[in-house]
């Protein structure tokens, strides 16, 4: 796994052992970063079940100020580390080893990005949408990696389903404030 644009393009990311992570590839994520390409310089950006922190790591390569990622898991989160610290990210980001919803539910920060990755087996994004609302500005971009075709709300507090991108098994679902920024495709 590599980061693939920006300030660190090129750089090699370590991943957790094991077979609980499971990355996003290549294909999504410079799918996802071409959708919000336009919104990363100078954002803060939250990335949910992080693994091995790959997409906020990217999103600091590209240019946001500030990066919060949060796990639940050890290793993911000395993985998280290793990488922020080998790419000399450190001082832009912040490491949550903690439970999403637990987070969510304690943060009084506003973010500009929401990316959220839930394990698929466990079907979480409906489970922590709402909290997620709470911690985005009027103008983010909220953006939930699924399985293809797994039911999402449309509406929470405002934020509404604007698009769905698919690329083989995978989905992004891209979330916005009805009277938010204009949307970017």
């Amino acid at each position: 796994m590599r980061v693939i644009a920006g300030d660190k393009k090129g750089r090699r990311l370590v991943t957790p052992d094991g077979l609980d992570t499971r990355p996003t590839s290549d294909k999504v994520k410079e799918a996802l970063f071409s959708i919000i390409q336009f919104e990363l310089d100078g954002a803060s950006f939250l990335d949910l079940f992080a693994g091995s922190g790959q997409m906020g790591i990217e999103a600091l390569s590209r240019g946001a100020e500030r990066a919060v990622f949060v796990d639940s898991g050890k290793k993911p989160c000395d993985c998280i580390r290793q990488n922020l610290k080998e790419l000399s990210l450190s001082d832009r980001a912040e490491v949550k080893m903690q439970n999403v919803e637990s987070f969510l539910s304690l943060c009084s920060e506003k973010f500009d990005i929401i990316f959220l990755d839930p394990p698929y087996k466990e079907e979480l994004v409906s489970a922590v949408f709402e909290a997620v609302t709470r911690v985005a500005n009027d103008t983010a971009a909220i953006i939930c990696e699924v399985p293809k075709g797994l039911e999402v709300l449309e509406n929470v507090n405002g934020f509404s389903l604007k698009k769905r991108y698919r690329y083989g098994k995978t989905e992004l679902v891209l979330f916005r404030k009805e009277d938010g920024q204009t949307e970017i495709y």
